[in-house]
């Protein structure tokens, strides 16, 4: 099964912790919990924009954007994972391995790209504010999400492509949690390709959103006032933190060649992938709202209003003050 095959792969196998094995139903029942948090984090943050007519602004819209893909992106991986945790057969079909591993790549890229058009947005409110209405009006809002979806379906298509020509150069055991581009040596040139592909969509994507950050540095430098400049830079103090979570994930998993890895080299970079599909997606709804007055204040309503499904939140975190000053 784990031998070499180069014609008929039907399925793929995922051992992914053994040494863990007696910690399966714990980790099972953690991974679960961790899952049913992001998802009503995120559903909480795209129910509240939408309730909210003060939040109609592009800032949020592209949130909810980046909250939907979180959603999807963790939905695409959990599940699957979780079932084969416990289940004693860990194998996953060929077709339902490649699928994953496309979508994996597309909602990761549309990520990256989401969050260098909320750099951008940033930039055009910090540095262009006279203009900024006309340059980031709703149309242009519209557009620049489609063009992040599309392009994400589109980039992600040369590696589906050659994961789909055999013969293939490694066993059909994927040395990981889930189908993820580095373990899952396809054909011999797949892995140039994904490499190709993922050092291209996050580099170029990350030195932007770093380019753009430092114009708005030098902007808010200029400001005379330290409670000026304090304020203006608060404004961007949780998406740079957000970037900086999912980008150092990204760099260290994808962006480096992976055709050796020691042992203890593979069983990190799986610490890691689960860190990128579990923890940071749990994490984001908490940097980007708990710590956004605006927000907190559209969910009091919410809540107080009992509309939508913004108690859940309140409910996970009962330590949060939604009752206002």
């Amino acid at each position: 099964m784990g031998g070499w095959n180069t014609t008929l792969v039907t399925h793929f196998l995922t051992p992914g912790f053994p040494s863990l094995q007696k910690l399966q139903l714990l980790l099972f029942f953690v991974g679960l919990i961790i899952y049913l948090v992001t998802l009503s984090g995120h559903i909480v943050i795209i129910t509240t924009v939408h309730l909210d007519l003060r939040l109609h602004t592009p800032m949020y819209f592209f949130l909810s954007n980046f909250s939907f893909l979180e959603i999807w992106c963790t939905s695409n991986i959990v599940p699957k994972m979780l079932q084969v945790s416990l289940a004693a057969d860990r194998s996953i079909s060929y077709a339902g391995c490649i699928t994953q591993l496309y979508f994996l790549i597309t909602l990761g890229t549309a990520e990256c790209f989401i969050l260098a058009i909320m750099a951008y947005d940033h930039y055009l409110a910090v540095c262009n504010l006279l203009c900024y209405p006309i340059l980031m009006n709703n149309r242009i809002c519209v557009r620049l999400a489609v063009c992040s979806w599309v392009g994400a379906f589109v980039v992600s298509v040369p590696p589906l492509v050659s994961l789909y020509k055999p013969p293939f150069c490694g066993p059909n055991e994927i040395n990981h949690i889930f189908c993820d581009a580095p373990p899952c040596k396809g054909p011999c040139e797949a892995e140039t390709v994904n490499f190709v592909v993922a050092t291209g969509v996050i580099v170029s994507s990350f030195l932007l959103i770093m380019v753009l950050y430092i114009l708005i540095i030098v902007t808010i430098l200029k400001i005379p006032s330290a409670t000026g400049c304090w304020k203006t830079f608060s404004t961007c103090g949780s998406h740079l933190a957000v970037v900086a979570i999912f980008y150092g994930t990204l760099i260290f998993v994808y962006v480096r060649l992976t055709s050796k890895y020691s042992n203890n080299s593979v069983n990190f970079n799986k610490l890691v992938s689960m860190f990128y599909i579990l923890v940071t997606p749990m994490l984001n709804p908490i940097i980007y709202c708990l710590r956004n007055k605006e927000f907190k204040e559209a969910l009091r309503k919410a809540v107080m209003g009992r509309r939508g499904p913004a108690w859940i939140l309140l409910s996970l975190n009962p330590s949060l003050d939604l009752r206002g000053r």
